[in-house]
C-alpha cells in the first residue's frame, strides 16, 4: 500500500509540475505579445498626437482581445490619415508575420511611404483596392472587391464600417470572407448607434450593432466574442461622433467573427 500511495503521489507531483510548466509557457507567450505591443508604442515615428490616443484606444488590451499573434498574416483595412494602428501592428508582425494594409492606392502611398523608411515599418505590404469615397452618398463605393488572398489569419476593420452603405457593407463582407483562411478572424470596431434608429445627419458615422451582427451571420461568419472595453457611459449615442463634446469619447462596439473551420 505504501509503495502504491508513494507512486501515486509521485505521479501527481509530476502531473502538477507539467501543468504548471504549460501555464507558464502560455503566460510567457501572452507576455511576449504584450511586450512587443508595448515596445511598438515607444517607436520614434509615433507622434505626440498618436501617444495622446493610447489611453482611449487601449492597444495592448485590445490587440490581446482580438487574438493577435506575432506570426499572423493580417490585413488592416484603412490605415487612416495617421496610420495609428499600422504603426503598432507593423513592428509586432515584422519578424514572424506579415501586415497588409488595404485601401485606395494613392492614399496608401501618401500615408505609408514616409513611414516605411523606418525599420519597424519597412516590411509592410501595400494592398491597393478600388474603394473611393463618394461625397454625394457620404460613403465608400465598393465595386468588384478582391483582396487577392485566401489565407489571411485576421482582418481588421476599425472605425470604418460606418463608411459603407448596408449594400456595400455586404459586398465588403463577402470579399473579407474570401480573403480569410478557415478559422480566420474578422475584427470590427465602430461607433455605436441606437438599435433601429433611422438614419440622420447625427448618426451617419454610427452603426447599429444588432444589424452588424445580422449582416455577418448572413454571410456565413460565426460570432465569436465581444468586449465592453470601449463602453462609454457619457456617450448618449445622440450626436455626430465629430462633435467636440463626443469626439475621443464615443461608445464603440468591438466584435470578433470567424470564418468557419469547416
Amino acid at each position: 500500500m505504501f509503495k502504491i500511495s508513494s507512486s501515486l503521489s509521485y505521479l501527481s507531483t509530476i502531473a502538477l509540475l507539467f501543468f504548471m510548466l504549460l501555464n507558464a509557457a502560455h503566460a510567457g507567450a501572452k507576455k511576449s505579445l504584450e511586450e512587443k505591443v508595448s515596445l511598438a508604442l515607444k517607436e520614434e515615428y509615433r507622434t505626440e498626437a498618436d501617444r495622446a490616443r493610447d489611453k482611449n484606444r487601449a492597444p495592448v488590451k485590445a490587440l490581446s482581445f482580438f487574438g493577435l499573434q506575432d506570426d499572423m498574416k493580417v490585413i488592416e483595412f484603412g490605415p487612416g490619415g495617421t496610420a495609428w494602428y499600422t504603426k503598432i501592428l507593423a513592428p509586432v508582425l515584422k519578424d514572424k508575420g506579415q501586415l497588409y494594409v488595404a485601401f485606395d492606392g494613392d492614399f496608401l502611398d501618401r500615408v505609408l511611404d514616409p513611414l516605411m523608411v523606418h525599420d519597424g515599418m519597412s516590411k509592410i505590404k501595400k494592398l491597393p483596392i478600388p474603394v473611393k469615397f463618394n461625397r454625394k452618398r457620404m460613403a465608400y463605393d465598393v465595386g468588384k472587391l478582391n483582396f487577392g488572398m485566401k489565407d489571411a489569419d485576421m482582418f481588421l476593420s476599425i472605425r470604418l464600417y460606418h463608411a459603407f452603405t448596408d449594400e456595400d457593407a455586404i459586398r465588403f463582407h463577402k470579399a473579407v470572407y474570401k480573403s480569410l483562411k478557415p478559422g480566420g478572424r474578422y475584427i470590427i470596431v465602430d461607433h455605436t448607434r441606437r438599435h433601429m434608429e433611422p438614419n440622420s445627419s447625427e448618426n451617419r458615422r454610427r452603426r447599429d450593432p444588432v444589424k452588424v451582427i445580422k449582416h455577418l451571420l448572413d454571410e456565413g461568419f460565426e460570432f465569436v466574442d465581444y468586449t465592453d472595453m470601449f463602453f462609454r457611459p457619457d456617450d448618449e449615442l445622440r450626436y455626430e461622433v465629430g462633435r467636440k463634446t463626443v469626439t475621443g469619447n464615443t461608445d464603440r462596439f468591438t466584435f470578433i467573427f470567424e470564418k468557419p473551420k469547416k
